[in-house]
């Protein structure tokens, strides 16, 4: 004993302040061969209690390896951090198909999960304990065992045209006869192409700084279409010529808001990242992925078709978000891929069924034979 009467630690120094330091300093025992065995054996059991418990545990967040992707799981993790300061997070980055495939449209590749499937192999895996996804990113039926745990708030949905330096102060209206614009989304190609029969619309692939380097430096494109949420999160909203408003480019469905994935039995983590659920940005979504899901069920669809129109006003009108709600902590079933225990049953069923009835008066108008007709151009080019 010293001369203030703690203990002498000969051979390891035990936290202070722990549950485990606690007895072996109340014990006046010391670390080494003389430890009475008492004392040995609550030294290990506490030891391994702090080492598991959830305060000690290191939360490990899967992303893709993108400026963008870890610009947006970083402002996850802050919102993590901020809600539970004594949990640790260590950010796994890692690339996906999509990343790797840069010489083909995306509506060539014929996979379904381009920039989801390697990042899901590790969730499976346990490699990672969430994965930050942008929420378009994800398909509406999601692989067994796995569940969007969390919407966080959106950004600005809405797709954004930036111009070549030569170009900046024009419209996609103003751009001169057969200006090349690129973009690596069928949706947006096609209905920019109709409302802008005079340009020319080409396929960019790579991040958004390789595309932005593209654009500036090979003098090939007049101009390239973003999501206006990307360019905002970079900080390039200097870059920013034009907003494509719904009326002009139907954004794609969950564009602007991130999706945190999570296994779907792994309830600590669910409760984990639940709180990170927007109300609002979760109703839009699930109506948007509902319609798609439908859309696509019934007329065979597999491809992505990642637009839809905007719904705020018909939700703002249909959806009502009740103060209290009266599921149990075991009634916990997905929506279109998402668990959201904390959010109200009904007001997730109503805008559900919002998303549903907007596919079938679509399906009833002849969207059917506009898919057909599209997925047959595409699968000849």
């Amino acid at each position: 004993m010293s001369g203030n009467g703690n203990a002498a630690v000969t051979a390891v120094s035990p936290k202070p302040l722990t549950l485990a330091t606690s007895v072996f300093w109340a014990s006046g025992a010391t670390i080494g061969p003389g430890l009475p065995p008492f004392v040995a054996y609550w030294w290990e059991r506490l030891s391994v209690v702090e080492e598991n418990s959830p305060k000690m545990r290191v939360i490990r967040v899967g992303t893709r390896k993108s400026q963008l992707a870890r610009i947006q799981t970083d402002s996850v993790v802050a919102m993590l951090k901020a809600l539970y300061p004594s949990l640790q997070f260590e950010i796994i980055a890692m690339s996906t198909t999509g990343d790797k495939i840069l010489d083909t449209a995306l509506s060539k590749i014929g996979e379904k999960s381009l920039f989801t499937k390697e990042l899901e192999h590790a969730l499976e895996k346990n490699e990672v304990d969430l994965v930050v996804h942008s929420l378009k990113d994800l398909p509406t039926v999601l692989p067994p065992g796995f569940t969007i745990g969390a919407i966080c708030k959106r950004e600005n949905p809405c797709d954004a045209v930036v111009f070549h330096p030569k170009f900046v102060g024009k419209t996609l209206e103003t751009l001169p006869e057969k200006s090349v614009v690129g973009t690596s989304s069928l949706r947006r190609a096609a209905q920019l192409q109709r409302k802008f029969p005079h340009l020319e619309f080409k396929s960019i692939r790579g991040n958004l700084n390789t595309r932005l380097r593209k654009l500036d430096e090979l003098q090939e494109f007049s101009a390239i279409i973003l999501a206006a949420a990307g360019l905002q999160r970079m900080g390039w909203q200097n870059r920013l010529g034009q907003i494509l408003h719904p009326e002009e480019c139907m954004y794609a469905v969950g564009q602007g808001a991130l999706g945190v994935e999570v296994r779907a039995k792994d309830h600590d983590i669910l409760d984990l990242v639940g709180v990170l659920h927007d109300p609002e940005t979760l109703l839009r979504c699930i109506a948007e992925r509902a319609f798609l899901r439908h859309l696509l069920y019934l007329t065979g669809g597999v491809w992505s078709l990642d637009g839809s129109d905007s719904m705020q006003e018909t939700m703002q009108a249909t959806i009502h978000v009740p103060a209290q709600h009266e599921d149990g902590p075991e009634d916990d079933p997905q929506l279109v891929g998402i668990t959201a225990r904390n959010i109200p049953r009904e007001a997730q069923l109503t805008a559900e069924n919002l998303g549903i009835s907007l596919a079938n008066l679509l399906l009833n108008k002849g969207a059917k034979n506009i898919l057909d007709v599209a997925r047959q151009l595409n699968d000849a080019h």
